[in-house]
């Protein structure tokens, strides 16, 4: 009767086990085509705002990317790719979340000028 009774119990645990690894591949499906729509929406929004494009300084020892893909790429003198993340621009304002965790922001002062960390880098 024992081992009866342990067979049950162990197939209500396999049973929930597979239903519960059902429903959590489902919700990781349903999670994933919403980041998905998300980042996809958001590179739509990146690609059409008008700071796509590479940005130096006037020494050129910094020169920063935006990418239209929501990404950018800066490079500090002869290091290409020092640092790479995503940005995010809203109206003349840019915030940057590099990959390393470093976060920063700027503004656009006028089509052609961004001051961004104490820097002045103007669109080439």
């Amino acid at each position: 009767m024992p081992t009866q009774l342990f067979n049950a119990a162990l197939r209500l645990v396999i049973a929930f086990t597979a239903v519960g690894a059902a429903a959590a591949s489902a919700s990781g499906e349903t999670l994933n085509r919403a980041i998905s729509a998300n980042q996809h929406a958001s590179e739509k929004t990146m690609s059409q705002h008008p700071y796509v494009g590479m940005w130096v300084t006037d020494d050129g020892h910094i020169r920063h990317e935006l990418l239209p893909n929501g990404r950018y790429d800066e490079a500090r003198g002869s290091r290409e790719s020092a640092y790479r993340g995503r940005y995010e621009v809203s109206g003349n304002h840019i915030e940057y979340w590099d990959d390393t965790g470093f976060t920063a922001d700027g503004d656009f002062v006028d089509a052609n000028t961004l001051h961004h960390a104490g820097m002045i880098l103007r669109r080439k």
